[in-house]
């Protein structure tokens, strides 16, 4: 197993397409892995300390594990399938350990969270990581150099301006339904009574 720390999160402004950069502890290689967007936020806001103004998911799980008397051993990034990555949080409970599957993305959130440290089996890291030279490395393309990414101290506010544009298409689709369900000929009925 090869320990990892969340390097970065990085979002293409082209495509809005989020990567978690995994960096080996004890060596050079980088392990890119595409996340959802509320899941890049929800790492980001936690490496940054910024409190969420409501508990996220992934806070109410470190709550009740808290509660449980629950402790979170470590966070393994086990297998890679069909450029699937798949992971497993392991749980100790008083004497006994639990594996449970997750996916990387909520598995590193819980990870930031919690103190926890991250691990890339050996097999993952030789098929999917990435050893960097002194070049920046565009994780969304795969190739070096790219200048249409952002960094992990952009993405907060980059998330913060796509929900506002996201909310404000929603109240207006609302309107837009609304008055596509009106009745027109109604209108001319109360009209022509007038």
């Amino acid at each position: 197993m090869i320990e990892t720390t969340v390097e970065s999160i990085r979002v293409s402004l082209v495509t809005q397409n989020r990567v978690v950069i995994l960096k080996e502890v004890d060596g050079a290689r980088h392990l890119p892995i595409w996340i959802g967007a509320y899941e890049a936020e929800a790492i980001a806001l936690e490496l940054q300390g910024i409190a969420a103004t409501r508990p996220l998911p992934y806070d109410l799980i470190r709550a009740m594990l808290s509660e449980f008397g629950a402790h979170i051993d470590q966070i393994v990034i086990s297998d890679l399938t069909d450029s699937v990555f798949y992971a497993r949080i392991v749980i100790s409970i008083g004497d006994r350990t639990i594996e449970i599957d997750a996916r990387p993305s909520d598995a590193i959130a819980i990870a930031v969270r919690t103190d926890t440290r991250i691990f890339v089996d050996d097999a993952v890291m030789d098929d999917a990581g990435v050893a960097l030279d002194n070049e920046e490395f565009d994780p969304i393309s795969m190739q070096p150099g790219h200048d249409d990414d952002i960094s992990l101290t952009g993405l907060g506010e980059a998330a913060r301006e796509a929900d506002a544009k996201r909310s404000a298409d929603d109240q207006l689709g609302i309107f837009r339904d609304f008055i596509n369900s009106l009745d027109l000929d109604d209108f001319d009925k109360g009209n022509q009574s007038s």
